[in-house]
């Protein structure tokens, strides 16, 4: 199982409790469990995937595992046929070694462990009639091309009953769906409808892992609620006047309304196991999606060990489009997740909507904040307010972790929490068991100027790093410090946004580094979407509120209006590849604010760059008609594995074909037709890349390149002017970048540029990132 963090403070992908960390007692028993048993004994069963070479013949799976160990017929959790050729079993090492000295087996590979990483969004996007799906593509011809796209997101499931899934209006599902909605003790197979298509459970590699210790009911209803946000985030039906408690309140919708949406149940309270991850997958592509969401993640590992990976270049190849999370782990660089090239990998920005709340200290003076509390407020009247520090050198009261506070102390008062380790709602709980009135929540260093808003269960207030610095200089320096808290509802026009969020996984990609990751941002922070109607908004045991639409925030929450803008180009243009979908939201995304000024990345309060925010944030109406696209084909992605340093066999774990081989390969994995460019200076001072842009826009167009390039670096293009007679037309052109001798570089010395096609109409951009090792 793979987890990221820093110490004790474990990265979990988005979760209801998102960036930077989320370290609760289920998962800290969890990590427990896990280790003790590995130390119990060396031969314990686990699940391992295992992936066979192409036969001519094949025997059938289970009738292959028991030729080549002594497994019972039980010990097969599945068999894979369409994302991956092989089976997931439940072995012990002995077994599971017999299998790889076998001449028919690819790879055995233990199981993964992976972890879960509106009402404004649609406007902000400029989206946000119903009647007409993304400006100049209107009408009633394009909505009925988007009844015929169908969305697959892999999840924690869906709570059916949403007025989010309402299908009037809806003509039947296309005949060409293979999918299924299961019955199952709590959920009825006739919940599912001509929005809501499919509803499927995968949950053998957690049943495994989990041993009988965690009872969780086996179907596919969310009971946790992120899976239903993000399937109406994605493609939810529009829905008036809804709220979470007041805040946000307007009209629900997701990015493609018209479109449909299945649901795949892979994760469980343990987190979302790659066996299961990966029959899903392989269900979702035979079912016939035509793009999937994925908003979930681990540390980045080789593509040929990568379950997403694996799965997701056989979705490519069968033209699905692949939408994933970046991860919650920034800011801290290098640590983007899902960066296979054939996937796109989404990062998260602020919208131009927050919710203010304020903190009034005894000294007169009054700081902003975020938060979403809606019960009862605290009047008008200062209470003391105070900031526990351990004396041993501990930071557990000051961050208030569970049991760290005494209610001698606590009870009655206002109390300062550092954030970090915990998530923050839990952080609130723990003050308001101990007596506590309020919460002030403080950034430190790792969060910066962050503000996440959350549906606390007492009135609190969380600030940025600068705020709570002052606040911590006042509780020094006062004698009996108080403060009163208060709360200003839903402030829309928020300038500048959009704005990086400080949580947004960075690069450079640590797998591949000429492909840049992420590709993009888009809307991430305090979404209102879908709710599981078993779950408080804070996700929190002991949290009875309950709601039909929640505001979360998290790469979990970008990734579906991605996987949404994604249907909507498919709809638009139906023969585009998924590459060129990506293109078209890559080369025309923005990387200014509603201020006219660059991005800013909020984690410092400075302009982002390429390594935070990718191509930029996405533009639905520009990527509709981007004018020229980077196409992609799948015999270029295998010469793209070709050229990293694998095995002929990890090459093919990759590929899942057979009679495969490198004759084609690049002489730099940069070499792949990416819209992007991550530049590499090693013991060579020059790197020459050659592209190839396919026109998508008007014949006879002509288009002229300008170069944004850094100091230091000089970059030629040739030749300068791209002509395209005919539509569908290919023209190359290649990209000379040459480090200047002596200029001071080092592995902190990164640079950034943009390489740019412009005429009267259109602007391809690709950003440009330089690095020297």
């Amino acid at each position: 199982m793979f987890f990221l963090g820093n110490g004790m403070e474990f990265t979990l992908y988005i979760s209801p409790h998102p960036p930077p960390f989320h370290f609760n007692k289920t998962m800290a028993f969890v990590i427990w469990l896990w280790f003790l048993l590995a130390s119990v004994t060396a031969t314990a069963k686990q699940t391992y995937i295992v992936q066979l070479k192409h036969q001519p013949n094949p025997k059938p799976h289970l009738t292959h595992l028991q030729s080549l160990t002594s497994a019972t017929p039980d010990a097969l959790l599945y068999s894979y046929t369409t994302a991956y050729n092989g089976f997931a079993a439940f072995l012990d090492p002995h077994q599971a070694q017999a299998l790889r000295e076998s001449d028919s087996v690819l790879g055995v590979y233990e199981d993964t462990l992976y972890q879960l990483h509106t009402t404004r969004t649609p406007h902000f996007l400029g989206i946000q009639d119903d009647d007409e799906e993304v400006g100049f593509f209107s009408g009633q011809q394009f909505n009925a091309a988007a009844n015929d796209v169908i969305i697959g997101v892999l999840d924690t499931g869906v709570w059916p009953e949403l007025k989010s899934f309402d299908d009037s209006l809806m003509p039947p599902v296309p005949a060409r769906w293979r999918g299924e909605c299961e019955q199952d003790e709590d959920f009825n197979a006739t919940a599912c409808n001509n929005k809501l298509i499919g509803a499927r459970k995968f949950y053998n590699g957690f049943q495994m892992a989990a041993a009988g210790i965690l009872a969780e009911k086996l179907s596919p209803r969310d009971h946790d609620g992120h899976g239903t946000h993000t399937s109406t985030t994605a493609a939810g039906s529009e829905v008036g006047n809804v709220s979470l408690f007041g805040y946000a309140r307007g009209r629900a919708r997701g990015m493609a309304v018209h479109a449909r949406v299945a649901s795949y149940k892979v994760c469980w309270k343990l987190g979302c196991f790659g066996s299961d991850i990966l029959a899903a997958m392989d269900k979702a592509i035979s079912d016939g999606v035509d793009v999937l969401s994925l908003s979930l993640g681990s540390s980045s590992i080789p593509y040929y060990r990568d379950t997403i990976a694996v799965g997701a270049f056989k979705a490519m190849e069968k033209g699905v489009f692949v939408s994933s999370s970046a991860g919650n782990a920034g800011p801290t660089k290098a640590s983007v997740a899902n960066v296979a090239p054939w996937m796109m990998t989404v990062g998260a920005g602020t919208l131009d909507r927050d919710f203010p709340a304020y903190a009034s200290l005894g000294n007169g003076k009054r700081y902003s904040g975020v938060s979403l509390y809606s019960g009862k407020g605290m009047g008008d009247k200062q209470v003391e307010l105070v900031y526990l520090r351990n004396n041993n050198g501990s930071a557990s009261a000051s961050l208030c972790l569970a049991g760290s506070l005494d209610p001698d102390v606590v009870r009655g008062k206002v109390v300062f929490c550092d954030r970090g380790v915990s998530p923050r709602a839990e952080k609130g709980m723990v003050v308001k068991k101990a007596g506590g009135i309020g919460m002030i929540l403080a950034n430190t260093a790792a969060s910066g100027e962050e503000l996440v808003a959350d549906s606390h269960m007492l009135p609190a207030v969380a600030v940025g790093r600068k705020t709570g610095d002052e606040i911590r200089e006042y509780l020094k320096s006062e004698a009996k410090p108080t403060a009163v808290l208060s709360f200003g509802g839903t402030v829309l026009g928020v300038k500048p946004s959009p704005v990086v969020a400080a949580f947004s996984s960075r690069g450079p990609n640590t797998v591949t580094p000429q492909i840049m990751k992420p590709d993009v941002i888009g809307p991430g922070v305090n979404i209102l979407a879908g709710w599981s109607g078993v779950a408080g908004p804070t996700g929190l045991e002991g949290d009875t509120r309950r709601t039909r639409y929640n505001i979360l925030s998290g790469t979990s929450m970008s990734c579906p209006h991605i996987s949404g803008l994604a249907a909507l180009l498919k709809a638009a243009h139906p023969k585009w590849s998924p590459s060129a979908i990506k293109s078209a939201l890559m080369t025309t995304a923005y990387t200014v604010d509603n201020t006219n000024s660059m991005l800013l990345d909020a984690a410092h309060g400075q302009f982002s760059t390429p390594w935070a925010h990718g191509a930029g944030h996405v533009d639905p109406h520009k990527a509709l008609s981007p004018g020229l696209v980077y196409d992609i084909s799948t015999k270029e992605y295998i010469a793209f594995l070709c050229s990293l340093d694998y095995t002929m066999k990890q090459v093919e774990a990759v590929v899942n074909r057979p009679n495969l081989n490198c004759t084609r390969r690049f002489r730099d994995p940069g070499q792949l037709n990416y819209p992007s460019f991550s530049i590499v200076f090693g013991k060579s001072r020059v790197v020459r890349y050659t592209r190839r842009l396919t026109n998508v826009g008007s014949a006879g167009s002509v288009y002229d390149v300008v170069v944004d390039a850094p100091q230091g670096v000089e970059v030629d293009v040739k030749p300068k002017q791209l002509v395209f007679k005919n539509v569908g037309d290919r023209m190359r052109f290649t990209v000379t970048f040459m480090s200047k001798k002596g200029v001071n570089t080092s592995r902190d010395d990164d640079a950034f540029g943009y390489i740019t096609w412009k005429n009267g109409e259109n602007q391809v951009r690709s950003p440009v990132a330089f690095s020297w090792v």
